[in-house]
């Protein structure tokens, strides 16, 4: 008999960060460093929400290419051009959130984001691209202009320095992580916040 892979979690107690703060921010922290080096990782996608130039909140689906728990940095690529470069250039305030649904692990957090067009940090990311993400790049029209047909967006490297001019790179500083994990003996939900001396962790109600 197989038994479903939550029976046997049951089976074997509850996680060790279950009842204790610090384990559930470096879980946290754990599953965010692996969603920047593995793209099969539930948090290699993440959504970031940032706040439109029109005032509206506006939400998309990033790769995360990068993350340093020390430093509490996550790095994004992005296309310069498109919208949320520019409505962080202005405002630089951003939300993310990341959930795992095989294992009900939910993480919410708050964000300044530096926009890097050029630089070290900029020169070490393209060069670690790899041919076929540079392709996004390669577009000759600006992200999001309308088109008549999908086939018409033209890609020219020759155009766009092999895409390297329109390579934009997004770095997010978190001060604020919130944490939520969803168990059948009873969920678990938690709040850290980030100041000179490091992390400071409480629970909340689910």
């Amino acid at each position: 008999m197989i038994i479903p892979p939550t029976h046997r979690r049951q089976k074997s107690g509850p996680p060790a960060f279950y009842n204790d703060l610090d384990r559930s921010l470096d879980e946290a922290w754990r599953m965010l460093f692996q969603g920047g080096i593995d793209r099969l990782a539930p948090f290699h996608t993440l959504q970031i929400a940032t706040i439109g130039n029109d005032g509206f909140p506006q939400a998309r689906t990033v790769v995360l290419r990068g993350c340093d728990p020390i430093g509490r940095r996550l790095r994004i690529h992005t296309d310069r051009r498109a919208g949320k470069t520019a409505e962080l250039q202005t405002d630089p305030r951003a939300s993310i959130h990341a959930y795992a649904p095989d294992r009900k692990i939910q993480v919410r957090l708050q964000c300044r984001v530096s926009v890097h067009l050029d630089g070290p940090l900029w020169e070490k990311s393209w060069a670690e691209t790899r041919d076929f993400s540079r392709e996004c790049y390669r577009v000759v029209d600006a992200s999001a202009a309308p088109l008549a047909a999908p086939e018409q967006a033209v890609f020219d490297p020759g155009q766009t320095n092999d895409g390297a001019d329109n390579f934009a790179v997004l770095l997010a500083e978190v001060s604020s992580l919130e944490w939520l994990y969803l168990a059948a003996a009873g969920h678990r939900r938690a709040k850290f916040e980030w100041d000179e001396a490091g992390w400071h962790g409480t629970w909340l109600v689910p």
